[in-house]
This record gives structure tokens, C-alpha cells and sequence, in this order.
């Protein structure tokens, strides 16, 4: 007996449906044209249907009066409707969906694009600690100049705290210090790269430019207070911006409760039912922050307990204070489980029996056909684990925190750990006065911090050093120290990942080779060759440089 087909369309419905999904034909498409709350919701439906996507989002959203499907797709057009007054008029249909099929895996189904701007570089960290369901893209102090004022006056956060504290004008005249500081070396650091490197045959002006600049804001970034107001862009699902939102409402600094109440307005705009649950009202919300409060006190105040009176410790830059030490029986086991049918306690037993030769021979197999470092090791290399215990500048931390497939934490900016003086001050005969805005900036932190020590990070300059941990797997430690040992990254941070390995063949000379494109060379000039690469890529394409 024939059987009905519930997934063909009708020749109607597929005219209905062909503005909002790629095609109505191929068992794969895509979806367009549609706000991403219907998207979620309609997702959030499809994974208990019977029917096809296309065949759920006919009959049950774009036929479904219940759902405004017509307002909120065509707001602005026919209906005179605002986008916002249009998905709040389906709000209790989505609400009702959402509940009933799971929001916490649902929230990954909808997402947004969120435009933050002007916030200091402390706030940055905070939403980027966020690490699952959200991709941030930050202003670059490596190749932007800080220098610009708006209205007479620095770009960099007031903290309301500490502007209506007696810290206030000491704060102002810090901040703006160093900013002078960082404003007047601009120029004699340029015609110091100049006069040092010249312009060589063959290299075109717009690259030497562009490479001269990069090399001076690197000497130069370190003058940037912690307060410095930047820009970024954040592309995250709807969990993602709910967890986000939530801890940021639990944190102690104002900015970051202005910054978190100002991204809930805006969810709430093009995907409220996914953020729902970090309103202050929210019947969730009050618990989580009361976790989240208490057990940040309770463990400030154990550590308190248990730190205060002792001495601050010596340490390398970088240190690996933990690894594993059957790492290599780990990942060999592990290389031969996809393709085996043992079950793998078995397979760590045959890794564990083979010779040192057989072992390598299993990693060879898995790395020698490796011929840039985007030929990622295999996952099987995630087995094995690295801790390192890391004190590097503030822009270090900056430009490594990004890595996302890690656990890492850091601990408060300070002035506690000294700084960096970068060696092309040194050269330019610049360092006095670097010297001397690094110790207005410690001077002022310290009186500040005796109060209000949390606001005070406000005023540490990038150049000082901050403490931070990762602990991460071999595979993501090959990711992130061959891409930042790469020649065009700052000096600082290549310095570090270079370390990273160099630690990892001391203890693990077999499993170094996943890493086998760190670049362990120095460069006098390193941003140039980049430089000249991205414009003869433009030419290719026809496109002119920026």
C-alpha cells in the first residue's frame, strides 16, 4: 500500500515558504528572512516532529495566527509594526514553546550580533571569560592609535565609585598622565623605527607604513591605562548571552552592571525569550545571584584566610606546574581507538606494552603529514593535559585570553608584580619617561586600591604584569602556541608561547612534535613580511588596501 508523504509540499506552500529557506527541493537548506526567535522556537519544535522543517514552519508558524508570524517577519512593511512590537506580540507563544522543549539546549538555536562600544579594557575580559557559545572580536591596541580625544578629553571609563570618592581628581590627573605620556612618544618612536629601519627596494610604502605603526603601538601599548575605552563585536547564541548578562549583573563594578543591564535591554529586542531568565525579576535569577555572591565572598575571604600572611612567592614567567605523566601512552591509545574495535582500557594496555620505538612510530603516522600549522593535530590529541602558571603584561594576557578551548583564570590587576619596559623604549631614549608614568600609575593604584581595590584596576597601565593559569589540552596548546609564535604576534606573547613548548619537550620530547610549527626565530622587523603579503593578496583579488 502506498504511504502518504507528510513532508511534500504543495505548490502553494512552497511559494509560501521560498523567501524564507534556500531551496524547497534538496533535503538541505538553509533558513533566511526570519527574526531569530522564530528560528529557535521553530528549531526547538522540529527536534520532537514527525514532519520536515519546511513542512513545521508552513503549518505551525507562517499558517498559525497564534504565532504574529506575519508582523514579525514583515514589520515595517504592511503591518506598521516595529520589529520589537512585533516579537512581543508573539512572546507568550515562543515563551510557551521554549519551556516546553528545553530552553537550556534551545537557547543555543537563536543568536545575535551585539555592537559593544566604548568600554574599558577590564569590561573586555569579563565578557570574553565567557567562553562557550560566543565569538568576541576586540579593537586592536597593536595596530590602532590611543592618542584621540573627544571633546577635549582621553577616551577612558569614569568609575562612578571612585569619581564620587576623594580619589577622584587623583584619578583624572593619573589617567590623563598617561595618556600625555603615551601621545608625546608617538612620534619620536616612529621616526626612531624609521631611522633604524628604513624603507628597503622593493617594499611598498603603504606595507612600511602599516609595519612602522604596528611596531610603535607594540612599544607603545603598555602606556594604555586598564581603563582605556575600546570597542568589540560579539556574535553569541541565546545561552550564551543569558549566562553572560546573569554574571555580569553578579559583579561587584559597576561598569559591568550597566554593561549587562544594557545588553539585556537589547536581547530583549531580537531574542528576549532566551535571556528571559536574567531579568532581576526573573524567578532564577535572584537564587543564581545569590549562589554566585556568597561563594565569591566566602572564597575571598578563606583566601584572605589562608594567603595573608605569606610572602608572595618568586616565579618564572612561565612555569608548568603540572602534566601528565602518561601522556604519550594516552594520546597513542587513544590515535588507535577510531579505527579498532577494542574497548579502550584494552588499547592503553597495548600502548602501554609497546616499545619507546612503536610509540613514536603511532605519533609519527598521526603528525608527519602536517604541512602548516592549520592541519590540526587529531583529537586524540586532547588526552593529555598541561597547567602553566603564567606572569606576563596585561597585554599579553590580553592577546592570549581569547583562545577559547582552555580553562583558564586570572587573578586582579596589580601593581604587585612590576612591569614590562619594552626594549625599543630603551633604544629610543624614551624609557625615562616611560619610568616615570609607570610609577604614577603604581603610586595611584596603591592609595586607591587601600579602599576601593577592585576600581583601582582602573589605573594600571598594560605594561604591568598579571598572574594567570591554563590548563589545557596538547591539541589546544598546539593551536594556540604555533599561531602565537607566528612572526607577525608582539614580541611579548611569542616570547611566551615559545616557552609554553620548550617546556612541554622538556618533560614530553615525543609529544613536542604535535607543536612542530612554533617559529622559535626572532625579528627585527617582524610585521612587514604580513604587510606585503596582505597587499599583493588585495591585488590579486582587485581590491584596495584600507
Amino acid at each position: 500500500m502506498a504511504t502518504e508523504n507528510v513532508d511534500e509540499l504543495t505548490a502553494e506552500e512552497e511559494k509560501i515558504l521560498e523567501p524564507f529557506v534556500t531551496n524547497t527541493k534538496s533535503s538541505i537548506f538553509a533558513l533566511r528572512n526570519l527574526p531569530e526567535v522564530i528560528k529557535g522556537a521553530l528549531f526547538s519544535k522540529y527536534s520532537r516532529s514527525p514532519i520536515g522543517l519546511r513542512k513545521l514552519l508552513v503549518k505551525e508558524f507562517i499558517l498559525n495566527p497564534e504565532v504574529g508570524f506575519k508582523e514579525a517577519v514583515n514589520y515595517g512593511q504592511q503591518s506598521g509594526m516595529t520589529e520589537q512590537l512585533a516579537i512581543q506580540k508573539a512572546q507568550a507563544f515562543y515563551d510557551r514553546i521554549l519551556d516546553g522543549f528545553g530552553d537550556d539546549s534551545i537557547g543555543e538555536l537563536g543568536g545575535a550580533h551585539l555592537a559593544i562600544e566604548n568600554i574599558s579594557n577590564i569590561a573586555t575580559k569579563v565578557i570574553e571569560d565567557s567562553r562557550i557559545g560566543g565569538s568576541p572580536l576586540e579593537k586592536s591596541s597593536r595596530y590602532v592609535w590611543f592618542n584621540r580625544k573627544v571633546n577635549g578629553e582621553y577616551l577612558y571609563y569614569k568609575d562612578p565609585v571612585i569619581m564620587d570618592s576623594q580619589f577622584s581628581q587623583r584619578y583624572i590627573d593619573t589617567l590623563n598622565f598617561l595618556f600625555d605620556v603615551y601621545s608625546s612618544m608617538v612620534d619620536p618612536m616612529v621616526k626612531y623605527i624609521e631611522e633604524g629601519m628604513p624603507k628597503e627596494a622593493g617594499v611598498t610604502e603603504t606595507a612600511y607604513k602599516a609595519s612602522v605603526r604596528a611596531k610603535a603601538c607594540d612599544a607603545l601599548r603598555g602606556l594604555l591605562p586598564a581603563a582605556t575605552l575600546t570597542n568589540m563585536g560579539v556574535f553569541g547564541n541565546g545561552r550564551f548571552f543569558e549566562g553572560l548578562i546573569g554574571k555580569m549583573r553578579c559583579n561587584e563594578m559597576s561598569e559591568m552592571q550597566a554593561i549587562a543591564q544594557n545588553i539585556q535591554i537589547e536581547m530583549n529586542k531580537v531574542i528576549p525569550s532566551f535571556v528571559r531568565r536574567a531579568e532581576p525579576n526573573h524567578m532564577f535569577f535572584q537564587p543564581y545571584k545569590e549562589f554566585m555572591v556568597e561563594t565569591t565572598k566566602a572564597l575571598q575571604q578563606v583566601t584572605k584566610d589562608h594567603t595573608n600572611n605569606v610572602a608572595i612567592g618568586k616565579a618564572d614567567e612561565v612555569e608548568l606546574v603540572e602534566y601528565d605523566n602518561d601522556g604519550e601512552v594516552k594520546i597513542v591509545a587513544s590515535l588507535l581507538y577510531q579505527y579498532a574495535h577494542h574497548p579502550m582500557s584494552q588499547l592503553m594496555k597495548i600502548a602501554k606494552g609497546m616499545t619507546q620505538e612503536q610509540r613514536l612510530a603511532v605519533l609519527k603516522e598521526s603528525l608527519s603529514r602536517r604541512t602548516n600549522r592549520r592541519h590540526k593535530p587529531f583529537r586524540a590529541f586532547e588526552n593529555t593535559y598541561y597547567k602553566f602558571d603564567i606572569l606576563g603584561d596585561f597585554g599579553i594576557y590580553r592577546d592570549l585570553q581569547r583562545h577559547r578551548i582552555l580553562t583558564q583564570e586570572r587573578q586582579d590587576l596589580t601593581c604587585l608584580h612590576g612591569y614590562d619596559l619594552p626594549k625599543d623604549i630603551v633604544d629610543a631614549g624614551l624609557d625615562r619617561f616611560y619610568k616615570e608614568a609607570m610609577e604614577a600609575a603604581k603610586e595611584s593604584y596603591t592609595i586607591i586600591a587601600r579602599n576601593y581595590p577592585k576600581q583601582a584596576q582602573y589605573v594600571v597601565p598594560f605594561a604591568y604584569k598579571i598572574r594567570w593559569y591554563n590548563h589545557i589540552n596538547l591539541r589546544g596548546l598546539a593551536w594556540m602556541a604555533e599561531l602565537r609564535s607566528g612572526r607577525q604576534g608582539h614580541i611579548n606573547y611569542r616570547r611566551v608561547a615559545q616557552t609554553m613548548y620548550t617546556k612541554v619537550r622538556a618533560v614530553h620530547p615525543s609529544l613536542a612534535e604535535a607543536m612542530r610549527f612554533v617559529d622559535m626565530n626572532d625579528y627585527t622587523f617582524a610585521r612587514l613580511a604580513a604587510e606585503m603579503e596582505k597587499e599583493k593578496m588585495q591585488k590579486t583579488l582587485g581590491k584596495t588596501q584600507l
